[in-house]
């Protein structure tokens, strides 16, 4: 039995081995030179190789021939398949491409979103600056202890004034840097994260955000210290709370595909409200560790009120250009 089956292995493999070692040159060609490196012939030949190939493992497999020669089919299609239907792009290519044209595009696309995102983060942040103003209780309502670290309305202008121009040493610069990225990175993927549930959770957090951001603001006001602390916001705050807005607006564009999904399923409709929200959540991650840096380290160590508001707005500048400004790929498209 055995000897039969060798000879049917033999046998299979002679009548077929030359189109297998045909395709399998062809394949170190363009593993090693590219596609350029073919010939007419070849090309057209590659897809007919391959089904042939295809054809020889899926009757190898079926007649339990030599394990040996239905894996180096199995190599042999793989290595196929991917050239035939896998991605050509160099990983080079796919970095360029989301930052140059699938980061931004998805931004766009979802500026209806956007807007409502930074309308209810301004809303909340100029209720929250109102309510303190008038009842500084109102402060510890809104502030979690964690982040207020002694910025209360208890202390004084000099005490308040210190925080904003502190530059402090650079390790715990570092440690600051960290906990911020990790604090801002979770309000921003929950806010996408929850956007499902009808879009409720994420306005709710971005409101809860704009609370925070608006107490902050009110106590120093009322110390005389409104542009100072405008500074200190603006140097890191145009990035990360734009990344948070993004952030916001990629949830609330899967909140609104589950709830109003058309004549599509409900998990459909996410599905597909998911595609561009994921693109732009993956640049709200790049955008907050940017952030992160600036608030840990150049928020500190640039202690001038000009220059910190110069970067913050400068930053914002580009943002806002980056996303929405004119693209030359979407001529050209």
């Amino acid at each position: 039995m055995v000897g039969q089956i060798t000879l049917k292995s033999h046998r299979f493999r002679a009548e077929r081995e030359d189109s297998w070692r045909e395709l399998e040159v062809i394949l170190k060609a363009i593993e090693g030179r590219g596609m350029k490196s073919l010939s007419d012939a070849q090309i057209v030949a590659l897809p007919r190789l391959y089904r042939s190939t295809l054809s020889s493992l899926s009757v190898a497999r079926a007649t339990s021939l030599d394990q040996g020669v239905i894996l180096y089919l199995e190599s042999l299609t793989a290595r196929a398949y991917y050239i035939l239907y896998g991605s050509q792009v160099s990983l080079g290519k796919r970095i360029s491409t989301f930052f140059l044209r699938d980061w931004p595009l998805a931004a766009k696309a979802l500026w209806k979103e956007t807007a409502i995102s930074a309308a209810l983060t301004l809303l909340a942040t100029v209720l929250a600056f109102i309510l303190v103003k008038n009842n500084p209780d109102w402060f510890y309502t809104f502030m979690p202890d964690s982040m207020a670290q002694g910025r209360t309305p208890a202390a004084s202008a000099e005490t308040l004034r210190e925080t904003l121009y502190h530059d402090g040493d650079a390790d715990g610069l570092g440690i600051f840097a960290s906990f911020l990225f990790s604090h801002n990175s979770k309000v921003a993927i929950f806010a996408f994260a929850l956007g499902f549930a009808f879009c409720i959770p994420t306005a709710i957090l971005l409101m809860y955000n704009g609370f925070i951001l608006g107490s902050f603001i009110a106590i120093f006001s009322e110390k005389s210290l409104g542009f100072e602390v405008g500074g200190w916001l603006i140097i890191h705050g145009a990035t990360e709370i734009f990344a948070i807005i993004l952030a916001g607006a990629a949830g609330l564009h899967i909140g609104k595909a589950v709830a109003f999904p058309g004549e599509l399923t409900r998990t459909e409709s996410a599905s597909k409200a998911g595609s561009a929200a994921s693109l732009l959540m993956a640049g709200v991650v790049i955008m907050l560790f940017f952030a992160g840096l600036l608030e840990g380290f150049g928020r500190q160590l640039i202690t001038n009120d000009l220059i910190r508001y110069g970067i913050g707005l400068g930053t914002l500048t580009i943002w806002m250009l980056y996303f929405y400004g004119p693209r030359r790929q979407e001529s050209s498209e």
